[in-house]
């Protein structure tokens, strides 16, 4: 089952400096597991491919159910240096989300995740 990331989680983002923050966080519980497993940040770093020039580092909130990502070179130098239309990195969150996700249709049927449209 293709499952989009915007019907799993909801996330935050800003900047500092050159690097993307972007947070993660599951709508229900029982979902956190899945994101933990699937939304690596080797999958970011490809969602991503061609607008950063550094690593995507991840790390676990399991307490509040959540993913923080730092997108190393994403911001062109940062608020005060870059010409990108979004020098504080606001809509990664949103790109993110976009993101969609192959789960097997038994492990999603389980959880009861919404399929992609």
């Amino acid at each position: 089952m293709r499952v989009r990331l915007l019907d799993l989680a909801h996330a935050r983002s800003g900047d500092k400096g050159d690097t993307a923050n972007v947070g993660l966080i599951a709508l229900r519980p029982g979902w956190y597991p899945l994101l933990a497993a699937r939304v690596t940040a080797d999958v970011v770093a490809t969602h991503f491919a061609g607008q950063l020039t550094g690593p995507v580092e991840r790390f676990e909130l399991p307490n509040l159910h959540a993913l923080n990502f730092l997108l190393h070179g994403a911001l062109d130098g940062g608020g005060t240096l870059s010409l990108k239309t979004d020098a504080q990195g606001k809509v990664f969150s949103t790109a993110l989300l976009r993101l969609v996700l192959d789960v097997p249709d038994d492990e999603a049927r389980q959880l009861g995740l919404p399929a992609a449209a």
